[in-house]
């Protein structure tokens, strides 16, 4: 079978498949089933071409890790071809965890277990599958081999995944802020004493990118519409296992109806393997055919939700940089319950709270280091005249509630 193929990407051009590796791995039926699952999950609702999928990202953070790799081999660092393939593969397998919605639905489907864990339980799954042939890469992925700098080409601060989910999310959402100089930043990588650097030429374009970063996070993934949404999704999920344990039964995809029929959670997960069988059959449509189901179901609460989700009539999101007080909070109840009849012990679907978290940079952990003319290495924020990349790396947090629209606006009278 002919395994020289390329792959033609909105973004980057003609990416080709590198190895006959690589290309089994395209065609494993766990990572086609990325094509299924929305790279942003519900930020479609505020950006309407944010539709690109997991499946594009990783064939997209393939391709950079490609043009890492020639950058490096080319200033004359050593990369057998074992290794090369190897790290392609890890990358090309990041995500392979992800659930529906990607982020959003992350714990709720299987409480406590995170999509990196997923995916490297389904890496060994693979691994079992061909014999063998991923074990190098899922030593890189779970950097326990000795060159650490393949790793944190595919984990760090500067990996090319970030450069990919950047540019792309950029690309289809339409929002500028988030173009980065991924081809200068690569072509400036170097490795020095083990580790990844930036050579001083491309510390602009690395200021940059942090920025881009800091950016996208606020206007795009952590934009107050798309926060509602996605808890709007959440809320949806719990009325589904709340009437599916009460006896309802529900219409749903036999992958999903095996996790909302069960309490799932980390440690009986990892006891059945049957869990992970059909977590791997689950995607958005799953989820989306159930909630264009639900829309006519006969409990008005998750009908109505459900409604909210379909036709985009969305709760009101608003966010503040410090706490709402319980006191406001209890107003807002107060006034949903009225104008919409809810009972007190179904409230906690109509209004909602949620604290949001980022930080751009992390300057104590997996530092991004500078390359300077001298041959110093030095940390970004040392090298830069940029005095905000300080500020970059804080911690920085803000605070959401959401409630129907209905309710018209409530003002805020006091936060702290």
């Amino acid at each position: 079978m002919n395994k020289n193929k390329i792959i033609n990407d909105p973004v980057y051009g003609f990416v080709a498949i590198p190895t006959g590796l690589v290309f089994d791995l395209v065609q494993h039926p766990y990572f086609q089933r990325l094509r299924y699952i929305k790279q942003v999950s519900m930020t479609h609702l505020v950006y309407p071409g944010a539709l690109h999928t997991r499946f594009q990202h990783a064939i997209g953070a393939m391709h950079l890790m490609s043009m890492a790799l020639e950058t490096l081999k080319g200033k004359g660092v050593r990369i057998a071809e074992e290794e090369e393939e190897a790290v392609l593969s890890a990358i090309l397998l990041h995500d392979i965890g992800h659930g529906p919605f990607s982020h959003s639905l992350e714990h709720s489907l299987i409480e406590g277990v995170s999509h990196e864990l997923l995916s490297s339980l389904l890496m060994d799954r693979i691994n079992n599958d061909l014999g063998g042939r991923l074990s190098l890469a899922i030593t890189i992925f779970n950097n326990k081999y000795e060159r650490k700098f393949l790793h944190q080409l595919v984990s760090s601060q500067l990996d090319v995944d970030r450069m990919d989910y950047l540019n792309r999310d950029s690309f289809f959402t339409g929002v500028s802020e988030g173009v980065i100089s991924f081809d200068r930043i690569i072509k400036m990588l170097n490795v020095v004493e083990d580790e990844i650097v930036v050579e001083y030429k491309a510390l602009y374009s690395v200021e940059k990118f942090l920025i881009a970063r800091r950016l996208m996070y606020w206007q795009v993934y952590l934009h107050k519409t798309v926060i509602g949404a996605e808890q709007l999704l959440i809320k949806i999920l719990q009325r589904a296992k709340y009437l599916t344990a009460a006896g309802d039964k529900l219409f749903a995809t036999p992958a999903f109806h095996w996790f909302l029929s069960q309490q799932i959670n980390k440690s009986n997960f990892l006891d059945d393997p049957l869990h992970l069988d059909w977590f791997t059959r689950l995607d958005d449509t799953d989820i989306m055919s159930a909630i264009k189901t639900w829309e006519r179901h006969g409990d008005h609460i998750l009908s109505e939700m459900c409604q909210r989700v379909m036709k985009r009539n969305l709760y009101r999101s608003i966010m503040s940089d410090k706490p709402f007080t319980p006191a406001y909070i209890d107003l807002v109840k107060t006034k949903v319950q009225e104008r919409m009849g809810v009972a007190q012990k179904d409230i906690h679907y109509y209004v909602f709270t949620q604290e949001i978290q980022n930080r751009a940079y992390n300057s104590s952990k997996d530092q991004i280091k500078i390359l300077l003319k001298s041959g110093e290495l030095v940390d970004i924020t040392e090298a830069s005249d940029l005095g905000n990349l300080e500020a970059l790396s804080k911690n920085v947090a803000k605070y959401a509630l959401c409630y129907p629209k209905e309710v018209g606006y409530v003002a805020i009278t006091s936060s702290k």
